[in-house]
């Protein structure tokens, strides 16, 4: 009977043991394994833009420390939309990562047939960095300031027009919220980068974009183009001398475009962990720091929640600027 009694015992012992142990020790196994392959950074827009140089700036320093090389995809079209699509409709075990930015919150009220949801159907992982655009025109546009391009736009309704790299972007959307609350019409030209969209303002053939700031400041200090303002809230280090749009008449207009990770609904918290840890590290490297200055942008470490709430508020926001505008996709 006592041996009997003590089978039992040490048989339920093991039943509990083999029941309990395993959940735990995948968990663990979760955590400790990943990665074990290669990680593929999707972006959504084509090589050498501001994003793509970004995406491999840090995918660079993520593959010396993350224990696999991070490999950039550029999936370009549809203005960042066939990647994005590509990256919700993946796996959901890490190893296939979005490069987003601004342009994911607009998407998601800007075009009503998309197959995602920016709030629904990602995983939020790290935002990485964030920085202002900047305004401006042709040498040859008549216009000193920004209200005296205001000024312009007004005497000829519907004439001037404006360069954007792509349809539902920051700077296209930065140039919407120009409109409504300058209360002037003027044409959008959406172009397929931002290269082609400076080339053409060089050229005289657009009026006047919203850069991003290190490209546009060297065009500007070349002679190629005039600077009337920033986006940001505050002036810039980089180009203190360029006044903000909120200064030069325009109180409370502010666009910061950012670039962050997500990747599909539902990933492991373990793993959503290590990437964020991962990234922030990153982050906080000297050969990533300066990568940035170079593109006019400030790292911005934080946790996956941090970074879901932001891309709440800042879907919101924008929302709000595709109703006041009436902006469609061209």
């Amino acid at each position: 009977m006592n041996r009997q009694r003590i089978f039992v015992v040490v048989t339920a012992l093991v039943l509990c043991l083999g029941f309990a142990l395993p959940a735990s020790g995948v968990a663990a196994q979760t955590a400790e394994a990943f990665p074990s392959k290669p990680i593929r950074l999707i972006v959504g827009f084509p090589p050498g833009g501001p994003v793509d140089v970004m995406a491999r700036a840090l995918a660079q320093q993520l593959s010396e420390t993350i224990g696999q090389p991070v490999v950039v995809d550029n999936r370009a079209g549809a203005g960042g939309i066939i990647g994005t699509e590509l990256v919700a409709r993946a796996a959901p075990d890490g190893y296939t990562l979005l490069m987003a930015t601004t342009t994911l919150s607009i998407q998601e009220t800007l075009y009503s047939n998309l197959t995602y949801s920016a709030l629904r159907d990602f995983t939020s992982i790290a935002e990485v960095a964030a920085g202002p655009q900047v305004l401006v025109v042709n040498n040859d546009v008549p216009a000193k300031t920004l209200q005296e391009l205001i000024a312009l736009a007004k005497k000829q309704p519907g004439k001037l027009n404006y360069a954007s790299p792509s349809t539902g972007g920051a700077n296209h959307l930065a140039a919407e919220m120009l409109k409504t609350m300058a209360g002037i019409d003027v044409m959008h030209i959406p172009y397929k980068g931002g290269a082609p969209a400076e080339t053409d303002l060089i050229g005289g053939r657009v009026t006047f974009m919203f850069a991003s700031l290190p490209a546009a400041v060297t065009r500007v200090r070349a002679g190629q183009l005039r600077a009337l303002a920033v986006t940001s809230a505050q002036r810039v280090a980089a180009a203190p001398d360029i006044p903000t749009l909120a200064e030069s008449g325009l109180p409370g207009f502010e666009v910061i475009s950012w670039y962050g990770i997500v990747g599909p609904l539902g990933m492991p918290p373990a793993v959503v962990a290590r990437l964020n840890s991962e990234i922030n590290k990153a982050l906080d490297g000297a050969q990533l720091k300066e990568r940035m200055v170079s593109l006019g942008v400030e790292g911005t470490p934080g946790t996956p929640e941090q970074f879901a709430a932001f891309i709440r508020r800042d879907t919101a926001k924008w929302a709000k600027v595709i109703k006041d505008s009436g902006a469609k996709p061209d």
